[in-house]
């Protein structure tokens, strides 16, 4: 079992980080070839940067939308960012590369943030959930995989939280640091007992493979957005996709290449 979840967490993680990349590249392809900022819009560089900070931490535009549906989803994204700075713990070897984060992340406070953030999680989960029950807009445009999806990160929260607070569950964490440090360094170890560390470990493979195809995977699209990342200076400054250049570039030469082949037109006559 110890070399199936060792093998199952390596494909996890490899499958997504390249689907990060493909994701990350197939929106940095995708043409915006109109200006079209959502008004008010800042009208410097900085001020956009200041405008996709607030909307990657404070949900800005979520709070001026709902109130309710940005309380759950800001809650569970903080509390998901808690949780993994706490479960860093367990991938960074004192002694490697990254060994200076350790003082910090092995903080007392750093910890126990970490572990009640599961109840964070599960509270901003459920919200989630019961909006996709409860509105009816909302439940009319939920698919199969909206339910699905919110359900596999709540029982990786749940899990998560049995090991933490329920003596039954418990593991033993030294041992979980050994086998995950025996993964990044191909040098298996034997995993940990315990039913809710393994099912902790599957359902955390399989948000894995499923995160970079699915919708899960929103936070680069924030950064491409053409309605987040434009400035707001159409009058100031003509906007011009990329690809649209060549093109613009053989407009503005037209009376050139007309008349280069104006000869050739009446030699041909």
């Amino acid at each position: 079992m110890s070399t199936f979840i060792a093998l199952l967490l390596s494909a996890a993680t490899v499958f997504m980080i390249l689907g990060l990349m493909r994701k990350a590249r197939q929106y940095r392809a995708t043409p915006a070839p109109l200006k079209i900022p959502v008004t008010p819009a800042p009208k410097t560089t900085g001020g956009v940067v200041l405008r996709l900070a607030k909307e990657v931490v404070l949900f800005a535009s979520l709070f001026r939308s709902n109130k309710w549906t940005w309380l759950f989803g800001w809650l569970f994204h903080v509390s998901l960012l808690l949780a993994f700075v706490r479960h860093l713990r367990y991938i960074i070897d004192p002694d490697g590369m990254f060994g200076f984060m350790m003082p910090v992340i092995g903080l007392w406070i750093v910890q126990i943030a970490g572990q009640y953030a599961a109840f964070g999680m599960l509270i901003g989960l459920g919200g989630l959930l019961a909006r996709r029950f409860l509105v009816a807009r909302v439940r009319y445009i939920s698919a199969p995989s909206d339910y699905l999806m919110l359900i596999l990160i709540m029982m990786i929260a749940f899990s998560g939280f049995l090991m933490s607070f329920v003596s039954g569950f418990t593991v033993d964490i030294v041992a979980v640091k050994v086998f995950m440090l025996g993964i990044m360094n191909f040098d298996l170890q034997n995993l940990p007992e315990g039913t809710a560390l393994l099912v902790h470990l599957l359902l955390v493979a399989v948000l894995g493979f499923v995160l970079p195809i699915s919708k899960l995977l929103h936070i680069p699209g924030v950064f491409y957005a053409p309605t987040r990342n434009q400035v707001d200076n159409p009058r100031e400054k003509r906007h011009i996709a990329d690809w649209a250049k060549p093109l613009d570039e053989t407009r503005e030469n037209y009376p050139e290449l007309v008349a280069a082949r104006q000869p050739k037109t009446e030699e041909a006559k």
